[in-house]
């Protein structure tokens, strides 16, 4: 059986887009990300509530977004991972967020979601590219005969990494490693990395 890796993109490759913008605008609530906030339509319906109240528009977004720079290490780590394996990023970004990272990372496989954008720049809205798309990401391979090696950080990854053969959280909050004490756990690129090692190692033993 070949295997495939799935991996979230923010607080993994990328920081958290949101809580730069929280940054950059001074918005604090805009700071609350799925580690906080487990329901992510919740967490979403939130955001854009917050935008609309402050007059933010995706162009805002888009200029915080430009100058986000992956996380140190996080290239060199996913180039070693793309000489030997195949990786998709399972995000729940979105499109409109996601191109100069993408760029920054080597142009990887994504799957995502989309926004809605009036013509005033306005965020309307944002439409899943389908409900739990993670864990039916995850199963889709599975059904392709992959076994599927996931990581992520947060509470929107669980349902991915519950669903795969192989599963490890990369530096979590404190209060998912306690609700999944069950999960591996990494806290620096080369540990991550020997996890997927032994995982793969394991599979063709």
């Amino acid at each position: 059986m070949q295997h495939m890796l799935c991996s979230d993109l923010e607080g993994v490759f990328v920081p958290e887009i949101w809580i730069n913008v929280a940054e950059k605008t001074g918005i604090e609530e805009l700071r609350l990300t799925t580690r906080d906030i487990s329901d992510y339509n919740v967490l979403m319906d939130k955001r854009l509530s917050i935008l609309d109240a402050h007059g933010l528009t995706l162009n805002d977004i888009q200029a915080v977004i430009a100058e986000i720079e992956p996380l140190p290490g996080a290239l060199e780590f996913l180039d070693a991972i793309r000489a030997e394996h195949q990786i998709i990023i399972v995000s729940d970004t979105f499109l409109e967020f996601a191109g100069p990272l993408m760029e920054k990372l080597k142009r990887p496989t994504l799957f995502c979601n989309c926004l809605k954008v009036a013509d005033t720049g306005r965020i309307t809205g944002y439409e899943l590219r389908q409900e739990n798309g993670k864990k039916k990401t995850t199963r889709a391979l599975q059904d392709l005969n992959y076994r599927v090696i996931a990581f992520g950080d947060s509470y929107n990854d669980i349902s991915m990494l519950q669903t795969a053969d192989n599963a490890f959280l990369f530096r979590p909050p404190e209060n998912v490693v306690q609700e999944f004490p069950q999960i591996a756990v990494a806290y620096e690129y080369d540990q991550l990395a020997a996890l997927i090692q032994e995982a793969i190692s394991s599979c063709h033993s």
